[in-house]
C-alpha cells in the first residue's frame, strides 16, 4: 500500500490530463504482458508483427522497449512528464522528453535492477544522444501502433474526463476520488494506492495531483512522480467495447425502439460525433441528430461537448437493454 500526502488544499488544484506519452508507455507494458490485459488482445495481435518488422518490440526491440518493462517493473518518470492539459500533442510532449536534465536521466536509469542493454547503457553515457534516439524511437512507435487507432481512443478518454467531471460537480474531490478505482481510497488527506511498485511524494503544495484516464493502463493503476507534479493513470470508462466491431442490429430492440434508433445504440460503444454517426450509419446528420434527442429522452443515450463536437455514448441503461435483446 503506497500513502500519498494530499491536503484539501492540494485536492482543490487536482486537474485532469490526457497523454499521448502515457499511452505509449501503457502500450508496451500490454505488449510485454497480455495476460493481465485480454481486453487488449485484438489490439495487441494486429499490431505486434508490424512493430516486430520495425524492430521496436522483442528481444532485439530499441531503447524504448528496454526502458519500459512488463509490470510491475520500474518505469522511469521522465518517459511521462506531466501533460499539459486536455489536448495532448505528441510533439510538444516529446519536446519536454528531450529536455530531461542529464542527471535526472541517469538517476532513474539507477533505480532499473540488473545490468544495463547497451541502448540504455548509451543513453546513461549520452543522455542528449540518447532522448533523441528516444523520442524518435517513440514517433515510430506512434505511428505503427497507435495513430490509427488514436481518434477512438481520444474520444473514449475525453468521455471519461466528462463523466468525471460530473462526478465532481455530484459528488465533491472525496467522491471523485474514492470512484477512480477500487485500488485507490482518499481517507484523512491521504491517497492511498494498493500498489507497492506505486510512488509519489507527498502533494503538500505546488501544482496538485494530475489524474490521467487511460486506456491501456488498465486494469490496474499507476502513479509516479515527475518533477513537483505527481501523477495518477487510471483505466478510462467504457474499455471493454473498444476494439468491439459494431455488432448487428437486434431484431427485438428495433422492433420496439425503430432499426434507426438501434442501429445508433450499437454504434455507440464508445463516443461519437453525430457527423460521425451519420457517416457509419449512412442517415442524414438531421436524421441522426433527431433520434439522439429521443435517446437522451429516454436515458438512453448522453452527450457532452468536447472542442466544437458534441459526442454521444451509450448510458449503463442502453448497454443493459442492448444486451437483454441479443
Amino acid at each position: 500500500m503506497v500513502a500519498i500526502g494530499l491536503s484539501a488544499g492540494a485536492v482543490a488544484r487536482i486537474r485532469f490530463a490526457v497523454s499521448c506519452l502515457w499511452e505509449v508507455a501503457a502500450s508496451i507494458r500490454v505488449l510485454r504482458d497480455t495476460g493481465d490485459h485480454a481486453v487488449h488482445l485484438p489490439w495487441a495481435r494486429r499490431v505486434r508483427p508490424r512493430l516486430a518488422e520495425a524492430g521496436l518490440v522483442g528481444p532485439d526491440g530499441g531503447l524504448l522497449w528496454h526502458l519500459v518493462p512488463a509490470p510491475p517493473g520500474y518505469l522511469a518518470d521522465f518517459l511521462t512528464p506531466p501533460p499539459a492539459g486536455l489536448n495532448p500533442d505528441l510533439a510538444a510532449e516529446l519536446a519536454v522528453l528531450r529536455a530531461t536534465p542529464p542527471d535526472t536521466v541517469r538517476a532513474q536509469l539507477d533505480l532499473y535492477p540488473g545490468g544495463r542493454n547497451p541502448a540504455v547503457a548509451a543513453l546513461h553515457a549520452d543522455p542528449e544522444a540518447g532522448l533523441r534516439r528516444l523520442a524518435a524511437e517513440v514517433e515510430a512507435y506512434w505511428r505503427i501502433a497507435l495513430a490509427p487507432d488514436w481518434p477512438r481512443i481520444r474520444l473514449l478518454l475525453d468521455a471519461d474526463v466528462a463523466a468525471r467531471g460530473r462526478h465532481l460537480a455530484e459528488d465533491g474531490a472525496a467522491g471523485l476520488l474514492n470512484g477512480l478505482h477500487q485500488q485507490v481510497r482518499w481517507e484523512d488527506d491521504t491517497l492511498l494506492i494498493a500498489q507497492r511498485h506505486c510512488l509519489a511524494p507527498d502533494v503538500p503544495d505546488g501544482p496538485g495531483l494530475v489524474l490521467v484516464p487511460s486506456v491501456f493502463v488498465w486494469p490496474s493503476v499507476l502513479s509516479i512522480s515527475a518533477g513537483d507534479a505527481p501523477q495518477l493513470a487510471y483505466p478510462a470508462r467504457g474499455i471493454g467495447a473498444l476494439w468491439e466491431q459494431p455488432a448487428g442490429v437486434p431484431d427485438a430492440l428495433a422492433a420496439v425502439i425503430g432499426r434507426g434508433r438501434a442501429r445508433l445504440l450499437t454504434e455507440l460503444g464508445a463516443p461519437l460525433s453525430t457527423t460521425e454517426l451519420a457517416r457509419r450509419t449512412g442517415m442524414s446528420a438531421g436524421g441522426v441528430s433527431q433520434h439522439l434527442t429521443a435517446l437522451r429522452a429516454a436515458g438512453l443515450v448522453v452527450t457532452h461537448r468536447r472542442g466544437r463536437s458534441l459526442l454521444s455514448a451509450r448510458t449503463d441503461v442502453a448497454d443493459a437493454l442492448l444486451s437483454a435483446a441479443r
